[in-house]
């Protein structure tokens, strides 16, 4: 839960958004958004696919939250650079017995061509489940990323990257290994959960006796237009979560997310290596606290994000202050505050990019919430990255006695696919 935060990118809603078209069969998706050209959203080219509704002339167009669509080709996977995301889905799979190196490919060409399409908007394609028909892209996106038994299971364990070293203990890990790792990890997000969960569907049902399901779990975060203007993320906790996210526009952006074009192994260019946490929230413990005890674990203002260093009403992104004290002679900041450990600052200038889902999976017997954080960091090298912003957290982070560790992967995700390749075939081809 690093001081980080997202790339807003969410497309406003309208404030009367009308109804999705009358469905009718015979068309894709995207024919279903025809008529939306007319309203200035920026649509790709009509695809085919039968089973899907297409939209009568008269029709009210779909609103710019189902129209918005990532591409699934490009330098990098989708599902980093992209905002939040209202939905998503988490799970990872292990090849199934005698499964190797050519029925990996065969799977990730499937996988590939499914997330293409129903990115793009169309039906998955044969046995499709008709569940998302009447609704656009809504900016799904579909990951995927190798772990660390991976390469043993297809005799390419010469091929597999240091960076995918084992992480290190740390002292908040009550680590489930069930709910952990995994040969193959998919990440699945969109503004709609229908959307996500046709896309969660359909990616299982290409697995057929490849691959089985390890683990999968589900996130949420907050739809987009839901406030009046855009703004980084709350946690469960109602804190401002991810004030100190790398940006784009940063110099060293691209050299501290992605692997360089020129980096080992060969093929992970242009890849990066996702750290999954499944963070578990002690809410309970956590709203005990009064509003100023809470902003002392933080470091920040509850209302507005600020640094708890500026002036009541102060921005967000105003420069935290580590050396201002209040007129007791107090550090302004705790020097334990979650805030101020977690700065890239304080540690080597290590940055990850964060870009979590919240979770919610009930109540316990006894009344206890179990929520928190689906914890997704992105970064060139996760030793320089997550492990090094962890272990100084593991040594007197404020917030450590209020959340707990529950599951953990890591993960090493390709670079993009190029027009008519599938991601990991420099790998499993080269």
């Amino acid at each position: 839960m690093a001081d980080q935060s997202i790339p807003e990118t969410l497309a406003p809603v309208a404030d009367d958004p009308a109804p999705s078209a009358q469905a009718s069969p015979g068309l894709s998706r995207r024919q279903l958004l025809g008529t939306a050209g007319a309203t200035g959203l920026v649509l790709g080219a009509a695809g085919g696919a039968v089973g899907y509704a297409a939209a009568p002339a008269e029709a009210t167009p779909l609103t710019s939250l189902g129209a918005d669509e990532a591409m699934f080709h490009g330098k990098h996977q989708p599902g980093i650079l992209q905002g939040l995301q209202a939905r998503g889905h988490l799970l990872a799979f292990d090849l199934a017995a005698g499964a190797g190196r050519k029925e990996a490919a065969a799977l990730l060409r499937r996988w590939s061509e499914t997330a293409r399409r129903l990115m793009a908007g169309e039906a998955a394609g044969s046995g499709d489940t008709g569940v998302a028909r009447d609704a656009g892209p809504c900016a799904l996106t579909v990951t995927f990323g190798f772990g660390h038994s991976f390469f043993a299971r297809t005799g390419l364990e010469k091929q597999r990257p240091v960076a995918l070293d084992p992480l290190p203990d740390f002292s908040s890990d009550r680590l489930d290994k069930a709910r952990s790792n995994g040969d193959l990890w998919v990440q699945i997000g969109a503004h709609d959960a229908l959307v996500a969960f046709h896309a969660l569907r359909a990616i299982q049902k290409d697995a057929g006796s490849a691959a089985r399901v390890r683990w999968q779990m589900n996130g949420f975060n907050r739809s987009p237009g839901a406030t009046a203007h855009p703004m980084t993320a709350r946690n469960l906790m109602g804190q401002v979560d991810g004030t100190r996210n790398p940006k784009p526009a940063e110099t060293d952006f691209e050299k501290r997310i992605f692997v360089p074009a020129a980096g080992e192994p060969a093929w992970m260019a242009n890849g990066s290596y996702a750290v999954v946490r499944r963070i578990r929230m002690l809410l309970d413990d956590w709203e005990r606290l009064s509003g100023r005890e809470q902003e002392d674990v933080i470091g920040r203002r509850k209302a507005d994000g600020s640094p708890l260093s500026a002036p009541p009403g102060s921005a967000e992104t105003t420069e935290m202050d580590l050396e201002k004290t209040d007129a007791q002679g107090n550090l302004a900041v705790p020097i334990n505050a979650h805030a101020r450990i977690s700065r890239p600052d304080q540690n080597g200038g290590a940055a990850m990019l964060r870009r979590p889902f919240s979770y919610h999976d009930g109540i316990d017997v006894d009344g206890t919430v179990d929520a928190g954080l689906l914890f997704i960091c992105w970064q060139a090298d996760p030793l320089r990255g997550f492990v090094t912003v962890q272990r100084k957290l593991d040594r007197g982070d404020a917030l450590s006695p209020f959340i707990r560790h529950e599951a953990s992967g890591l993960y090493a995700v390709p670079g993009g696919a190029a027009e008519g390749e599938y991601v990991g075939q420099a790998l499993l081809e080269g």
